[in-house]
């Protein structure tokens, strides 16, 4: 069973900067993508980004710009830095894995509040 263990949520004022970090309890040879979701309340769960086995970033609809995802193979973990926050940002960040066996894996999440 693959187990995700997500840190770095919080309070951040507007205009601030966070860096999300989501370790995997696999090594990085058995995973295929590695990303981020996020939920706001009362509204669906939506893509953030999620990096490929190649490195390759992809980010969801009006997520470019102050999003960047990374991955650090060696420990896999997977990170996500967002700038300038807005109180839009607000929301349970979810990590989300699939492995080379195409299974999916989500993390417990972790809450990101952006306000003043």
């Amino acid at each position: 069973q693959v187990q995700l263990v997500e840190s770095g949520g919080g309070l951040v004022q507007p205009g601030g900067s966070l860096t999300l970090s989501c370790e995997a309890s696999v090594s990085i040879g058995d995973i295929s993508l590695m990303g981020w979701y996020r939920q706001a309340p009362g509204k669906q769960r939506e893509l953030v980004a999620f990096i490929s086995s190649s490195n390759e970033p992809h980010y969801g609809n009006s997520m470019k710009g102050r999003f960047t995802i990374s991955r650090d193979n060696a420990k896999s973990t997977t990170y996500l830095r967002i700038n300038n926050l807005e109180p839009e940002d607000t929301a349970v960040y979810y990590c989300h894995l699939v492995d080379t066996r195409a299974m999916a894996y989500w993390g417990q999440g972790t809450q990101l509040t952006v306000s003043s």
